[in-house]
């Protein structure tokens, strides 16, 4: 008996999932006999089609810095009213959604203005969600990659911008609006980064009126905020480069004459400038310097200066080790007064190099920076 009532409940469900798909089938076939979806679907040709646009951030695929391309995973959502593609749900059993190819309706030609990808398109063509008021809901997974204006003037510790800006690229806005449907881009299926965190993805509208046009053209920009995680370059990078750093007092507190004061410099000299090499090859190039880079530099010519002018002090105040002997009881003493002349020539050597070498400098004055300073640095004293 309980097999039996089962067996009619089962019939009658697929009874009804059959009629359900032929009345699917006729209100498919009623829609699409004179349509077409090559024209606005407005009944009046006046009247402007409006588009809300919802952005769903994903994932951050990559940042490449050195090309300034920003690849992320996105889920845009677009929904519009289509006139043309109404109807009653009690003439067919009160259906009233249907899931159809997105190629059966019009779209909105809606494209990354800033796209910076060789094909244009890495959008997945998906069924749209059509209701019996006429209103259009396609939600398409798409891989964008867009052009980011990277400034790594405070690497590790920067903060980027990036924009995705969204607008129709034949319709301007006497025929087609945009709007967003919520203040900023949805983050709550974000797949965190390893290398970025994200701070925020406000949008805006904008209304721009380009030079070849009178009509206005609106767009939706969507701007990403970023933050560096700086832990990796902290531990690989930074302090090792500091460790280095406090090395290089030490080779002045060796002998002159010590076999391991040139290897020591030597050694300090050639760390500062892999880890030079490591931040250059990491950043893209710019006018914007990293300051970590900025520093770097200056400790190899600081460097090199305090070495090139205490090795000409000893060699003036010791006669021995400048005739290539070895110090010994009978090597002369430096006063105190030409020790202090000789740091006061230093710091105002080193205090000059500062006062013409702002960092807002262009690459040529940096250029005549330097040689001023080594101009004063082996000016005779």
């Amino acid at each position: 008996m309980l097999s039996r009532g089962l067996l009619l409940e089962l019939q009658s469900i697929c009874i009804c999932l059959a009629a359900h798909g032929r009345y699917a089938q006729k209100l498919l076939t009623d829609l699409f006999s004179n349509y077409t979806n090559a024209l606005r679907p407005v009944e009046d040709t006046d009247h402007i089609i409006n588009v809300t646009l919802q952005i769903t951030l994903s994932q951050i695929i990559d940042m490449d810095e050195r090309n300034q391309i920003l690849t992320t995973y996105l889920w845009i959502r677009q929904v519009w009213m289509d006139a043309y593609l109404t109807w009653k749900t009690e003439d067919y059993d009160g259906l009233d959604t249907i899931r159809i190819p997105s190629s059966y309706v019009w779209r909105p030609d809606i494209v990354l203005y800033n796209s910076a990808d060789d094909e244009f398109s890495n959008s997945m063509e998906t069924n749209i969600v059509l209701r019996n008021d006429g209103q259009v809901m396609w939600d398409q997974p798409a891989i964008t990659k867009s052009s980011c204006s990277v400034d790594v003037a405070f690497f590790p510790f920067d903060l980027q911008q990036c924009h995705l800006t969204f607008g129709s690229w034949t319709h301007n806005g006497n025929q087609m609006d945009l709007s967003n449907a919520l203040d900023s881009a949805d983050l709550t299926d974000f797949v965190d980064n390893v290398e970025w965190e994200v701070l925020g993805m406000p949008a805006k509208k904008n209304v721009i009126l380009y030079g070849c046009c009178s009509d206005p053209y609106p767009d939706i920009t969507f701007t990403l905020h970023l933050k560096r995680r700086a832990s990796f370059y902290i531990f690989n990078l930074l302090i090792p480069c500091m460790m280095i750093s406090f090395l290089a007092p030490l080779g002045f507190y060796l002998p002159a004459d010590s076999g391991e004061k040139v290897s020591l410099g030597v050694t300090v000299l050639l760390a500062l400038t892999v880890f030079q090499l490591l931040v250059a090859e990491s950043m893209p190039p710019s006018e914007s310097v990293p300051l970590i880079g900025e520093k770097t530099e200056n400790s190899l010519i600081m460097y090199v200066s305090c070495c090139s002018l205490l090795r000409n002090y000893d060699d003036i105040y010791d006669p021995q080790l400048a005739g290539g002997g070895h110090g010994g009881c009978n090597t002369w003493k430096v006063h105190s007064w030409s020790s202090l002349y000789a740091w006061d020539h230093l710091v105002l050597t080193l205090s000059t190099f500062y006062l013409v070498y702002p960092h807002s400098m262009n690459s040529s004055a940096k250029e005549e920076s330097v040689v001023i300073f080594l101009s004063i640095l082996f000016l005779p004293i």
